[in-house]
């Protein structure tokens, strides 16, 4: 591994250390969410806060899913860096450009393939 995937990869490790936390901390809101919604008597139909709850329970169950899906996608781009293909567009096997890398460094399209889906 070059001296520059391996740089790539420690900070891929880093966001996915990262990511992996704020996973952890949003699926402990979830729970106490659920366990504080489960104790209550509340009514989420009837109550006035029941929206507000509910509103609540669906705004944490999609940015924990948002986190999971990137902890998916590090973890491939991490596999690529392994096998030699990080960097490379998976469709055209184009360079993706470093810029786009240094936004999203989980891309595994270029520019031109991304705005073609």
């Amino acid at each position: 591994m070059t001296s520059d995937a391996s740089t790539v990869r420690q900070a891929l490790l880093r966001l996915r250390q990262e990511t992996e936390a704020q996973a952890t901390a949003l699926d402990g809101d979830l729970r106490s969410l659920f366990e504080a919604s489960r104790s209550s008597n509340a009514d989420d139909e009837h109550d006035p806060e029941g929206s507000t709850i509910a509103f609540e329970r669906a705004q944490l169950t999609a940015v924990l899913d948002a986190a999971r899906r990137r902890l998916a996608e590090l973890d491939v781009a991490l596999r690529r860096i392994d096998d030699g293909s990080y960097g490379s567009c998976e469709r055209c096997s184009r360079a993706i450009p470093a810029e786009r890398l240094v936004a999203r460094p989980s891309a595994r399209t270029c520019v031109a393939c991304a705005s073609r889906r």
